[in-house]
């Protein structure tokens, strides 16, 4: 599964502020996913909401997934730390 395939699933189930895969070997990806739905949610929350939107992906196209999960305000700070 192409990395921007996996993009779309996410974005067509969560609202993106910005999202981002990378995956060269398309089995094995790392996720960015900045989304105003993870406010007020815990870790494992966001990641399953990400896990919803992917589906059947993970058990037949997505060997591993790394997830970095942020609120828009959080992923502000993580990219101008001043």
């Amino acid at each position: 599964m192409h990395p921007h395939d996996v993009e779309k699933l996410i974005a067509s189930h969560i609202q993106c502020w910005h999202v981002s895969v990378e995956g060269e070997d398309r089995r094995h990806y790392t996720a960015i996913v900045v989304s105003p739905e993870f406010d007020g949610l815990s870790k494992l929350k966001r990641h399953q909401k990400v896990y919803q939107a992917l589906g059947h992906h993970l058990q037949s196209d997505i060997h591993a997934l790394v997830l970095h999960t942020h609120t828009p305000e959080e992923y502000t700070r993580l990219k101008d730390p001043a």
